[in-house]
């Protein structure tokens, strides 16, 4: 089963409370009933400012209009009660008011603006991601799979993370990454990197030999050729890469090969109990750097038994923190999930990371795959 958790960014006017609300009012109705009863030489008049400055930091352009207008006419109410409209104090304070009721407005009309604007950002991000990420079956061949990926709350600083599976006569094959950079151009490339996995999933005979294949697809397009448009200035080579593992479970063996280009390492949790952390001694490169490194991709084996389950993860998992900085230690929670099956490991992992995480959001994506012999 496919889960997705995202956290949309809405509109600030839309979140505005009552209660919010009666603290400007309040505090014109306070200062104004001061103001009146205060002795001659006292003049608590430009307090009123505060009123739309403290609206404009939860409200929109509209609400805080209002309220610079009901200041207004406090102020006015004040000079009119003490001396006259036309007293050069009482006229001055009127003018500085409407000139920065003025002002708090203009900027709540453009916050408002950028926020519509990073909601249809990221709405855009979202559906591509969507596109990208088909969702994994429950069941294939002998696996039970279940996968979920969380958005991070950072407007529209959608990631790159990446996830599929394909089944062949004999295994099913996996990959999960996450492609450097933010925003539709890392869903571009992470588009990029499924669709050659798709391709070559049933083709390539071995997983050294998907895996260069991939990195064979991805290099030509992150490896910094130069921009048309930058008069043959030359790309910045080397800045744009995928971190993956692909792995291939048998479906009568009762293991697992993988091969590690740069990603973090899978976990197991055997039946028995533990977690195993499944290190590769000798790791390839990030998709897209394999030319900075002569040696070949190798595939390394594991046990891989009847009712152990596998978790595939990102860096966005590892790297939330608490609000003591604490990285989230995956590895740990992991190892008291024992004897649940695929989808209620990542509903439990999903509520544990974000309780973790400081006020319940992720600061990057993060993606998770959990994988069970089931026979």
């Amino acid at each position: 089963m496919d889960l997705r958790l995202s956290h949309p960014i809405h509109h600030r006017a839309r979140q505005v409370s009552h209660l919010q609300l009666a603290v400007p009012f309040a505090l014109i109705a306070l200062v104004t009933l001061v103001d009146v009863l205060a002795p001659p030489d006292v003049h608590l008049g430009p307090f009123l400012v505060a009123a739309p400055a403290v609206t404009a930091s939860f409200a929109g352009p509209r609400m805080t209009g209002f309220v610079g207008l009901v200041a207004v006419l406090a102020q006015v109410v004040v000079a009119a009660t003490r001396t006259s409209l036309t007293d050069l104090n009482h006229t001055f304070q009127i003018i500085a008011l409407v000139m920065i009721s003025g002002f708090v407005t203009f900027f709540a009309h453009l916050r408002e603006v950028h926020e519509k604007e990073m909601v249809q950002l990221r709405s855009v991000a979202e559906t591509a991601q969507q596109v990208v990420l088909r969702p994994l079956r429950d069941r294939m061949g002998p696996l039970g799979v279940a996968s979920v990926y969380l958005a991070a709350a950072a407007e529209a600083r959608i990631g790159g993370d990446l996830y599929a599976a394909a089944r062949t006569a004999t295994a099913t094959r996996l990959i999960i990454g996450d492609v450097r950079g933010k925003g539709l151009e890392a869903v571009g490339d992470a588009a990029l990197v499924l669709g050659a996995f798709r391709a070559a999933a049933h083709q390539e005979a071995e997983l050294p030999g998907l895996v260069d294949y991939l990195e064979a697809a991805v290099s030509p397009d992150l490896d910094g050729s130069e921009d048309e448009g930058s008069a043959g200035v030359p790309g910045d080579g080397g800045e744009s890469f995928v971190t993956a593992a692909v792995l291939e479970v048998p479906d009568e063996d009762p293991v697992l090969h993988l091969v590690s280009c740069g990603h973090p390492p899978p976990l197991v949790l055997r039946r028995a109990g533990g977690v195993v952390r499944l290190e590769v001694p000798r790791p390839g490169p990030p998709l897209g750097l394999a030319g900075l490194v002569a040696a070949p991709v190798a595939a390394q084996t594991f046990a891989f038994a009847a009712g152990d389950a596998l978790l595939l993860y990102t860096d966005g998992v590892l790297e939330a923190r608490d609000r003591d900085g604490t990285f989230y230690p995956l590895a740990e929670r992991v190892a008291a999930c024992s004897g649940m099956h695929p989808q209620a490991l990542l509903d439990h992992l999903c509520r544990d990371l974000l309780a973790h995480a400081t006020g319940n959001t992720l600061g990057d994506d993060a993606a998770m795959v959990a994988i069970e012999r089931l026979v």
